[in-house]
């Protein structure tokens, strides 16, 4: 993604991006500076600068937008967005039931979503959801929206089981993000349908995360969907007055879909770097481009239900759009180099390369052979393989029997996160 050249423009300096996950282990050296105070929604110990997922989902997240290297003298993991700050607000439902739990998380991410619309980020990035209407959620994630922020979310990893709808996604107005992998293919998790708006990468994904080695692979909507709230965030950095409707059609327009819509990509692939060099017309900035003109309402109303499609052709026209052709070269020939190592000439290596002395555990199962998400909530992405050396210590290689502490706080429940690998 050029991400060096983008850093001579900007690194996101003056964006916030409201991250509503399982916290984020504000402690790892390559977070350290970047998490600001947050809130803890849950009932859960401890606040949200503690990530309580097991493997570090929000702290992967962070790391993906914000991440700074500073580990090991720079060679840690860097995200796309250095220059951004992070409020962690977490969010973990529980229940004795699929019932109870789903009414948890609900009421849970309804809370955090309204706090975020109410603090200084601009970026409200959430890489979970469920298929779950529920009307407090969509009811927060309209208030957001009313009060100028750019809500993006994961459209789920259930692409090849079932394909249902997930929520926040499909709501009015929120960006969906699909993912891609090196090849610049649709992942076969991902999942598609009118909620799509956008691509970006999210296979094979290095960051930090708690853990033996403090690294960490992931895949899935949930990296995909950092990415784009990073890329957001750069955009807006470079352009402050610009509101959430402008810098949203300014991505979806410089997107390699060249104007035309398709179930699976969306717009295309999001390409910040031209969005930086090229942005073109951002349009009117009351205007939320993907909410049809007949829909309309006041921007401080909720509308009334998501749109059943998205439109055919671009939402600003051809003169607000970008040159630079297809991106599918660049993902072929130098990988998804979106979380990039610190140290100078080598930070555009292929993710597979990098960390090779700490990355020698098990490689990542096939497509679809992973733990899924569960019915109630999808994650924003599956699990691969904890990076870190073999032995007794630490997590168990993926697809062994999990010797780790009792399923807490989850039970035997499926979490919005998608990484439960005991269901």
């Amino acid at each position: 993604m050029q991400a060096t050249t983008m850093w001579q423009k900007t690194t996101g300096s003056g964006i916030t991006v409201a991250l509503i996950d399982s916290g984020v282990q504000a402690d790892l050296p390559d977070l350290v500076g970047q998490v600001l105070p947050g809130k803890n929604f849950s009932a859960l110990p401890g606040g949200a600068d503690t990530d309580v997922d097991k493997d570090g989902h929000g702290s992967q997240m962070a790391s993906l937008i914000a991440g700074t290297a500073k580990n090991g003298g720079g060679q840690g993991a860097q995200g796309l967005a250095p220059g951004v700050k992070i409020l962690p607000l977490r969010v973990v439902g529980q229940g004795d039931n699929e019932a109870a739990f789903t009414a948890s998380y609900s009421s849970q991410l309804a809370a955090a979503i309204n706090y975020a619309a109410d603090s200084n980020a601009q970026v409200i990035n959430l890489s979970q959801g469920q298929p779950v209407d529920a009307p407090a959620v969509k009811a927060a994630v309209a208030y957001a929206e009313s009060k100028g922020k750019l809500v993006v979310a994961a459209v789920g990893n259930d692409g090849a089981t079932g394909n249902p709808v997930n929520y926040p996604a499909a709501y009015p107005g929120v960006l969906g993000v699909a993912s891609i992998n090196e090849q610049a293919q649709v992942t076969q998790d991902s999942e598609y349908g009118p909620q799509v708006a956008i691509t970006a990468p999210g296979s094979n994904m290095y960051d930090a995360c708690p853990g033996p080695t403090g690294y960490c692979e992931s895949s899935g909507t949930s990296d995909a969907t950092a990415i784009v709230s990073a890329s957001a965030a750069l955009v807006w950095s470079l352009h402050p007055t610009w509101t959430a409707n402008q810098v949203m059609r300014v991505l979806i327009n410089t997107a390699d879909g060249n104007g035309k819509w398709d179930p699976h990509f969306g717009w295309g692939v999001v390409r910040p770097r031209v969005a930086l060099t090229n942005p073109g017309d951002p349009g009117p900035a009351d205007v939320n481009p993907l909410i049809p003109a007949s829909a309309s309402t006041p921007p401080s109303a909720k509308p009334s239900a998501p749109a059943s499609a998205k439109p055919s052709s671009s939402p600003v026209s051809s003169s607000g759009s970008s040159s630079g052709g297809s991106n599918t070269g660049l993902y072929i020939g130098i990988g998804v180099a979106v979380v990039v190592l610190g140290g100078g000439g080598a930070a555009f290596a292929l993710m597979r390369r990098g960390k090779k002395d700490d990355r020698n555990g098990p490689p990542p199962p096939p497509p679809g052979a992973g733990p899924g998400a569960g019915p109630v909530g999808y994650g924003g992405y599956q699990p691969q393989a904890q990076a870190q050396p073999q032995g007794p210590v630490g997590y168990p290689p993926q697809g062994a029997p999990d010797a780790q502490a009792p399923n807490a706080p989850y039970g035997n429940l499926p979490n919005p996160y998608g990484n439960n690998p005991r269901q």
